[in-house]
């Protein structure tokens, strides 16, 4: 039973749910399904792929993930940075909406997922942990300026053709202002403030999916105002249809890079968002299950059409907040797409496109965190700096490319920091102390022996209390600077060194060191 709980996860706890239970999260999921269907159609297109794509992303991916996943609460699907980082990717390769730029759409998922099902069964899931939450600001802000700037165009009425940097597609888009079409601009800016006004007076409202409404009945009723404002694209009410994938080695070289980075967005995204949620209702969590788990859902979601889907912030709060039992409210989130797009596909081809693009500036609003932005500014400027890089590399970087960026930038940060530890000095008895706090190792070798040769004590004491760890380098430096204060007749004493740094000295050193421990 063990073993078969370790390959379904979900028996652990579907078992024990009650009618009660059940009827209350198909209810919560009703209501995620409803802010799902407009918002997974508006990825989509920032995507640059059918609408109905949206929503099969929205169905099996995001059941595979609830059921074999740790989080209570987390409910996943297309996410907004996902799918402009998936159009940057893939719309130099493939014309968007074609068959192949489908096809390159649905193998890079694959590809995500393998990678991110390799990290959890190989338990080092805690690699994503290398993207740190200033990087992770930066990529959000620049991905909402890029999705903004997509999306513009559509509200505007006016076509601008062009796949280069974002500061390029600005460049276009004001060159063709003059072409603006007053009814498309008249009937975006009504659906973005009917979302807006409803966000004010009724935040639980669906927002987006009212404004998508008045603003599509509004085209509706006045054919002959607004008949030359573009619509989505229409499509046949269908469940997902089985997409057998290529795997061509060219296409795969091309995709690796795109997929690794969609990979690591994506699950340093679901684990932030697990671990908000963990939190707020008291959960264990577990981080290895929850990286097979989103590996699981886009390994098996492109055999079915859905492409890479991720935790999202909105659906899984409000999941959390309307009093979800168990995963089972995300399962039935997603059956209720799937019947809602069942039924109404008509009706969602009617909505124009211009209002879409309204909804989708509502989206990229949302996407800045804005008071994490004031915090971080006021709390460190280097990771401030760190987030404000990784944002101008999204503007003019391809996406994957911004993250690989902000991630050596934290890095470089963070090897900055610990090459330089934290050294207080002070005056004893006959000696000079040096306190050091932090690790002695090869990067902060050199910071190190530059404070030893400053001194000109006779005894120069380092007090290791706070250090933890010491690395060949820093022994032998440490070794190397005991010999030479020998030889000008004074001593170094390494002093309160831990039990463990005192035998990794041993080691590290051997017989007949100059240096002494106390």
């Amino acid at each position: 039973m063990g073993r078969l709980q370790r390959l379904l996860p979900f028996l652990d706890w579907l078992p024990g749910l009650g009618p009660r239970a059940i009827g209350k999260d198909a209810w919560v999921g009703l209501g995620g399904a409803v802010l799902a269907l407009p918002q997974s159609i508006a990825y989509a297109l920032i995507a640059g792929l059918p609408p109905q794509y949206g929503l099969y992303a929205a169905m099996l991916p995001v059941a595979v993930a609830c059921l074999w996943g740790s989080s209570r609460h987390m409910v996943g699907g297309p996410t907004a940075a996902i799918s402009v980082v998936l159009y940057t990717t893939l719309a130099p390769l493939a014309p968007p909406g074609s068959a192949q730029y489908i096809e390159y759409v649905l193998l890079l998922t694959f590809l995500a997922g393998l990678f991110q099902w390799s990290l959890g069964a190989l338990r080092v899931g805690v690699l994503v942990n290398f993207v740190s939450h200033s990087v992770l600001l930066g990529f959000t802000l620049g991905a909402a300026l890029v999705i903004a700037l997509g999306q513009l165009p559509y509200l505007l009425g006016v076509a601008v053709h062009g796949r280069g940097s974002a500061m390029e597609a600005a460049r276009l888009l004001l060159a063709r202002l003059g072409e603006c079409d007053p009814a498309s601009l008249a009937i975006g800016l009504l659906g973005l403030a009917v979302s807006l006004l409803c966000r004010w007076l009724r935040p639980r409202w669906p927002a987006l999916l009212l404004g998508l409404l008045v603003a599509s009945l509004l085209a509706w009723a006045l054919p002959a105002r607004f008949a030359g404002v573009a619509r989505v694209q229409a499509f046949s009410a269908a469940l997902p249809p089985f997409s057998p994938l290529h795997f061509d080695a060219g296409a795969i070289a091309q995709l690796l890079p795109g997929a690794l980075a969609c990979g690591m967005l994506g699950l340093v995204t679901s684990l932030s968002i697990a671990r908000a949620l963990a939190g707020r209702s008291q959960q264990p969590l577990d981080s290895n299950r929850e990286v097979r788990a989103q590996g699981l859902s886009n390994l098996l979601g492109p055999w079915f059409s859905g492409s890479l889907s991720a935790g999202s912030f909105t659906r899984s709060g409000l999941n959390l907040d309307s009093g979800a039992r168990s995963p089972l409210a995300g399962v039935f989130s997603a059956a209720w797409v799937a019947a809602l797009a069942w039924l109404g596909s008509r009706s969602l081809a009617q909505i124009p496109l211009p209002a879409m693009a309204g909804g989708i500036l509502l989206i990229a609003w949302g996407l800045v965190d804005r008071p994490a932005l004031r915090a971080l500014w006021r709390g460190s400027r280097s990771e401030f700096a760190v987030m404000a890089a990784t944002a101008v590399a999204t503007l003019l970087l391809p996406l994957q490319n911004a993250i690989y960026a902000g991630v050596l930038a934290s890095l470089l940060v963070y090897l900055k920091r610990t090459s330089q530890p934290r050294v207080q000095r002070w005056e004893g008895p006959g000696e000079e102390i040096l306190r050091v706090e932090g690790s002695i190792f090869f990067g902060a070798c050199d910071y190190l022996q530059r404070l030893i040769q400053r001194s000109s004590a006779r005894r120069l004491v380092l007090d290791a209390q706070h250090v933890n760890f010491i690395d060949f380098a820093g022994a032998h430096m440490l070794q190397q600077e005991a010999r030479r204060l020998v030889g000008e007749g004074r001593h170094l004493v390494l002093r309160n060194a831990r039990p463990r740094l005192r035998d990794e000295l041993a080691r590290q050193m051997g017989e007949g060191t100059a240096l002494q421990v106390e």
